[in-house]
Parts: C-alpha cells; sequence; structure tokens
C-alpha cells in the first residue's frame, strides 16, 4: 500500500507535464518493476505484480469519476486530479453424445467423459502459478460490446484453474461510440489476462486480430496484457462449409476436450494440440472439417476422445 501512496503522490505532482491523449488507446509504461500501468484518455490502471490486484485511478473532472462506485468490485478505485497527466511510454455444460447410444452405452460414455473431466480439473488445480490468469469471454454485436455471463463458460474457466472477470461488473453493454462507455471497458480489459471473443463471423477464416482491434477502436499499438502476452482466442478452429463451426456440435458433446484446450491456453504446457481453440494474436487460422476427416459411420456412436492427465 506504501507504494502505491507513493507512486499515487508522484502520479499527482506530474500533472500538468503533457496534453491529454486521444479516446481509444491504452499505453504502458516499461520502466516500473513492481508495477505495470496502462492509461487511456480519463484514467490510469495500475497492476500490482507483488499482490495482484489492480487500481484505477480516474481524472477527477471525468464522468467516470463522478459516479460513487465504479461498475467493478475487483478494481480499487481513486479519483485524483490527473486533469493534464501523462507519463512517458513507449507507446460444465449439459452433455451429448453424437451418434446412437442405447441403455449402458450411455452411462459408460457419459463414466468416461465424467472421469476425464474430473481427472483435468484436478491437474489444473496442481499448476502452481502465482496468481490466477483473469479470464473475459467478450462479445461484440450491433456496435456494443460485452461480457458473456454464461454459467457453463464461466465454470470451464474455473474448472481449468482461471478467474473470470469480476461478476460484480454492473454494466453488461459498452457502446463503441460512446467514449464513456469505451472508457469504462478498457479499464477492465486492461485488467485481463486471457480473452476469448465470441463475435459471430460469417466467414470465420476472415475473423483475425485486425478485425478485433477495429471492433474495440483500438490502433495496433494498444498494449493489453492479453495482446502483448498472444492470448487472444476464438473458439472457430474446426469450421465446416467455411462458415459452421463445429463448437456448437464437438465441444457440447466432448467438453472434456474444451477444458483440456482452456487449461492449455491458460497455462501453456506445450504438450497439448489445441481442438477447438485459436490464437488470433498469433494469426492462428481455422481447420476445415467434412465427412472426409469422419473415419467412423454415421450410424455408428462416437467413442469419445480421452486426454491423458495426471
Amino acid at each position: 500500500m506504501l507504494l502505491l501512496v507513493l507512486l499515487v503522490s508522484a502520479l499527482v505532482e506530474a500533472a500538468g507535464k503533457a496534453p491529454v491523449l486521444p479516446v481509444g488507446s491504452t499505453s504502458q509504461v516499461e520502466d516500473a518493476e513492481l508495477f505495470r500501468l496502462y492509461y487511456g484518455q480519463s484514467f490510469k490502471v495500475i497492476k500490482n505484480s507483488v499482490d495482484g490486484n489492480s487500481y484505477l485511478l480516474m481524472q477527477n473532472d471525468s464522468r467516470m469519476a463522478a459516479r460513487t462506485k465504479y461498475c467493478t468490485g475487483r478494481i480499487k478505485s481513486f479519483v485524483i486530479p490527473l486533469v493534464n497527466y501523462s507519463v512517458d511510454t513507449t507507446f460444465f455444460p449439459a452433455i451429448g453424445f453424437t451418434g446412437r447410444l442405447e441403455g449402458n452405452d450411455i452411462r459408460v460414455c457419459h463414466l468416461r467423459i465424467k472421469e476425464n473431466y474430473n481427472c483435468l480439473t484436478k491437474a489444473a488445480a496442481n499448476l502452481t502459478t502465482r496468481f490466477k490468469p483473469i479470464v473475459a469471454w467478450v462479445e461484440y454485436k450491433q456496435g456494443l460490446w460485452g461480457f458473456s455471463r454464461e454459467d457453463y463458460k464461466l465454470q470451464f474457466v474455473t474448472d481449468a484453474g482461471g478467474e473470470n472477470v469480476d461478476g460484480t461488473i454492473s454494466s453488461n453493454s459498452y457502446n463503441v461510440s460512446s467514449p464513456d462507455d469505451m472508457e469504462n471497458f478498457y479499464a477492465i480489459l486492461c485488467t485481463v489476462d486471457v480473452v476469448i471473443d465470441q463475435t459471430y463471423a460469417s466467414e470465420p477464416a476472415e475473423y483475425m486480430l485486425s478485425t478485433f482491434l477495429e471492433n474495440l477502436n483500438v490502433d495496433d499499438n494498444a498494449t493489453f496484457d492479453f495482446v502483448k502476452n498472444q492470448s487472444l482466442w476464438r473458439y472457430d478452429k474446426r469450421v465446416q462449409n467455411s462458415s459452421a463451426i463445429d463448437w456448437y456440435d464437438g465441444a457440447i458433446s466432448q467438453p472434456q476436450l474444451v477444458l483440456a484446450d482452456l487449461i492449455e491456453m491458460f497455462f501453456s504446457i506445450g504438450s497439448y494440440t489445441l481442438t477447438f481453440f485459436r490464437n488470433i494474436a498469433k494469426n492462428e487460422g481455422v481447420s476445415f472439417v467434412g465427412p472426409e476427416s469422419c473415419n467412423r459411420s454415421t450410424s455408428a456412436p462416437l467413442d469419445p476422445i480421452i486426454v491423458s492427465c495426471s
């Protein structure tokens, strides 16, 4: 806390030294050892590498500061006079099954998937990191950004060893035409380590990092952690007929594969090839699948893929 007080004091003393930056970008201070700083037009976010907490510093004349409580309880908020300040910068769902299963076959298949899922959950809990990665499922639709709050997706994150972005966020609609809305959205994203973009794309193969940044209304120099650390994902890796993604079929029927994907995404073990997710921060493309890739009769039940875990 003493470090935070000293840092805030330094920020206050620096007021008036540089013009305010335009809306639409965030930047990162490179020379801080214990803190990582990001700024927008009317806010600064400080991520403390010692305790894992995030702190929001708001300009005292901003509409954001006028609110009695900021939109999320995860971020500790402080209102300080930063009107002219800048810093030197470098800029488990319901399980379904494919095929014809009857009687004991259903129970055996269910049991195998459940056992594998539980084994992976325990393996994820044993992975040691200083802080759990903070994960956000986001979606852009008709000019609005929002966070997904579907229970099964949030449970996937928890079971994979991650932490969902704060559930106390009061707003779930951020209009790209509203600077105030986007300031709030940017501030929250500055605290996130992993982003899963579930925005609909009529042609999944054409949705890349540049598409995400354009929808977010930021440029290529945006330095959100999940962009810099290349942890920006989509679940449209497997595509049928150029537009139908396998997530709504294969992922629902084999949740253990989704969990294994997420564990690899969060902890980069390096020994597992993802099934449903692709990393658009690394410009990974889609994989087209068709009948020719199926090595079983359509009348035969699907034999679940069991992922090795320990």
